[in-house]
């Protein structure tokens, strides 16, 4: 009998060692789209040549797996600089990201862009293209400077607001 037992001992070793146990994953999460980092109320520096372009914060940044886009949500609250590193455009959303290759950033959700010159645009989703320094959206804005107060679908500009064009225009200006 004493020989029988380090012999049933060593069969339920094998058996307890041969099942593998795997994490259960909840059938609603799909892993491909879990965020690769994440991090919370944090800030984004965007250089060219050693000068600060955009300085972006927000209260939530994510990067999907597999992803060269960072996601922002949460208030996010943008900076932009000319190209001698002075200030030239505030801007806020509710949500932003950018694309980690070309730097260029897209806006959505009470997008409000201010200038150096009081100047105001007002839209649901504005892009930034970096390279051309260009600001743009296809959608509704609302343009109000000190002179007018202007509105249109589609709108293009210089990232300062300095030359905008609105497409499909209404509004109204003050004559001097």
């Amino acid at each position: 009998m004493r020989g029988s037992i380090p012999a049933m001992l060593f069969v339920f070793m094998l058996q307890a060692c041969g099942e593998k146990v795997n994490p259960g994953v909840l059938p609603a999460i799909d892993s491909n789209t879990l965020p690769q980092q994440e991090s919370w109320n944090s800030r984004i520096t965007i250089s060219d040549s050693g000068v600060v372009r955009a300085i972006i914060d927000a209260g939530y940044f994510s990067v999907p797996e597999n992803s060269q886009r960072t996601n922002m949500s949460r208030g996010v609250h943008t900076l932009m600089f000319d190209r001698l590193g002075n200030r030239q455009t505030r801007m806020t959303s509710e949500e932003a990201a950018i694309d980690e290759n070309t730097n260029n950033l897209e806006a959505h959700k009470n997008v409000v862009v201010w200038s150096e010159d009081s100047t105001e645009l007002r839209t649901e989703e504005l892009y930034w293209d970096n390279h051309r320094q260009l600001i743009y959206t296809p959608a509704f804005v609302t343009i109000t400077s000190p002179k007018e107060r202007l509105q249109g679908h589609g709108f293009e500009s210089d990232q300062y607001l300095r030359n905008y064009k609105i497409f499909r225009v209404t509004g109204e200006t003050r004559a001097e």
